[in-house]
Order: C-alpha cells, then structure tokens, then sequence
C-alpha cells in the first residue's frame, strides 16, 4: 500500500512544492487548505502528472472544532499517515511591540502555534497506535534568532522549535520521529502576507540577493524523511549563500 502524507498549507510556496515532491515519489495525499479552488486544481494536476489518490480538505487549522471533525471523519484507510508535514503559517505586520495589531498577533499565534498543535494531536494519536509516523514542523530562522519588530511572530517560531523538542521527547517510545525545518528567506507569498498585499514592498525584501525557493526546503523535506529508519533528522538549519543571519544579508 503506498504512503500517506498530510500536509497543511497545501496550495502554495513550501506546501506545494512539498505536495509534488511527496506526490513524485509515490505518496498518497491528505492536502489541508483554506482556498478551495486552489486546492482542487492542485489535486487535479498532481493526479494528472503523477496518478497518486489525493484527499482534499478545505479548512483553516486555526479551527480546532472544524479541524477535529474533518479529521476524525476520514475514512479509516486515510488514517494511516506516515508523514505530517506541519506547514501553515504565517507572520502579519512588522512592528515594534507598542504599535503591534493585536489582530495580528491573535492570527499568528493561532495558526503558527495552536493550528499545528490542533493537527498534530490527532494524527500523532494516530501514529502512536501503529507505533510508526514521522511528523515534519516548518519552523524559521526567527525561532532561532530575534530580530527588530519580529516580536510576536518570532515568539510563535521559538514556540514551534521548542514543541518540536518537546514532540520528540514525548513521542520517541512510540517510534515517531520528529523533525524541525528552519528556513532563512524563501521567496514566496510569505512576505506578501506580511505586508498585506503589498506586493512592491514584498518584492524590496528579496531585492539584491539570490533567496531560497520552495522547493529548496521541500528537497529537505524529502531528504529527511527518505532516512533509514534508525536515523532522524533532528532539525535544519537552511539559508540562502547571501545570508548569514536573521537581518545580515549580503545584497549587490
């Protein structure tokens, strides 16, 4: 029977490419989004190109009720995931804590903290029945270093680096592995996301420099998970050549 990955915040940047990596190498598909267009057209191409079962589900994780439901309802051979990949997230604004939207800071810590948690209890309870299962969690380079108006959303991303230590504790007498993914800058539509559709202002922050494309992480992604079965990959640190750290970019 061929593999099964989920893998939340499908239909775009790190997700999508993780989606075709996954999808390329024989895996059937549990895609989680909010944009339901978007994903059954991506389900449809996958399915074209690559002729693997995908299961859709639009749903925003922030939604532990609604999370929890479409969960508990698939069917059982969906049950049978052998890789999480805990992608969706975001980070909104880039102020310093005085002026920060508290709507802002709800919509981060929501999905980058209680979102991942909401899906992976349930499907690491699910793991820990067959006593197998590998659980991916997109961290950042902001969960490692704090930078200028970061604030909250560099909170969020420390949050995400410790539960995956935690993950990895609570679950190793189950045989789970845990892994932590924390990439430098990645162009895709994170930053538009951050400033809130202002896409010139997206387009400054990639100005000068060669960054990370989606599919560097998805490479490390797969790379993690096609280790043999005695050997985990605790976490990745991942940056473009041009940056050294957090806010140290070398730009022409």
């Amino acid at each position: 029977m061929a593999k099964i990955a989920l893998i939340t915040g499908a239909t775009s940047g790190i997700g999508a490419a993780c989606a075709d990596t996954f999808a390329a190498q024989g895996y059937q598909l549990i895609l989680i989004a909010r944009r339901e267009n978007l994903l059954l057209s991506q389900a449809q191409q996958l399915t074209d190109k690559y002729q693997v079962k995908i299961k859709t589900i639009q749903a925003d994780v922030r939604d532990k009720e609604n999370i929890n439901y479409v969960l508990d309802t698939l069917p059982a051979e969906w049950k049978e995931i052998d890789v999480l990949v805990n992608n969706a997230g975001l980070s909104q604004g880039l102020d310093p804590i005085d002026k920060g939207d508290t709507d802002d800071w709800d919509t981060m810590i929501d999905t980058n903290v209680k979102g991942l948690l909401y899906v992976s209890k349930v499907v690491s309870s699910w793991m820990v029945e067959k006593k197998h299962g590998h659980i991916i969690n997109i961290g950042s380079i902001a969960g490692k270093e704090v930078y200028p108006n970061g604030n909250v959303y560099c909170a969020t991303k420390h949050a995400v680096d410790a539960l995956s230590k935690g993950m990895r504790i609570d679950l190793l007498p189950h045989g789970i592995k845990v892994t932590a993914i924390h990439p430098g800058m990645v162009e895709t539509e994170f930053s538009i996301v951050r400033f809130k559709g202002d896409e010139n202002r997206a387009k400054k922050v990639y100005d000068g420099f060669e960054p990370l494309i989606a599919q560097d992480i998805a490479d490390a992604i797969w790379y993690a998970v096609s280790r043999p079965a005695h050997v985990n990959i605790n976490e990745m640190l991942i940056m473009p050549t041009a940056q050294a750290a957090a806010t140290i970019v070398k730009r022409d």
